[in-house]
């Protein structure tokens, strides 16, 4: 059964605009991923190098740990930041085979499913390692701060 002209643009916009939802939340939380890992990687630079020091022969007490730690928090944020971009990626895959099965009458849905699978795959990924690297945030803070209570 063909649809009729006045009916085939409104459903691909329609069966577009979920993917489209899903990209621009996907979008927000890559925001939010890349500003954690700025964040990280300029602690990082404080811990290694020191306020305005160029280099440091010598690394105080624990702070090889707290580099090791934030290392470790940077690597999560950055797999997060790559499962989001597969996501971002297979959501307008998802689109496209959308608009395609419509256009063509075509029997692609499927791919679009898988594709549709794959980036929800991908966000729960993200957002676990998001997670992960979020719990390590509060971790290391306590730690810091325990180490500053413990001096006075």
């Amino acid at each position: 059964m063909a649809l009729s002209d006045t009916l085939i643009h409104p459903t691909v916009i329609g069966a577009m605009l979920a993917p489209a939802l899903l990209m621009a939340a996907t979008g927000s939380l890559l925001i939010s991923a890349n500003a954690r890992l700025a964040r990280v990687v300029d602690r990082l630079r404080l811990l290694a190098l020191g306020e305005g020091a160029p280099e440091r022969a010598a690394l105080p007490p624990g702070h090889e740990k707290q580099i090791a730690e934030h290392r470790q928090r940077a690597a999560l944020v950055l797999r997060a930041c790559w499962m989001l971009y597969v996501a971002l990626g297979c959501f307008i895959g998802t689109s496209l085979a959308l608009a395609g099965s419509v256009l063509a009458e075509a029997r692609i849905g499927i791919a679009a499913t898988v594709l549709a699978i794959l980036g929800m795959g991908s966000l729960l990924g993200a957002a676990i390692a998001m997670g992960r690297e979020v719990s390590m945030a509060v971790r290391s803070l306590d730690a810091e701060l325990d180490a500053v209570l413990v001096k006075r």
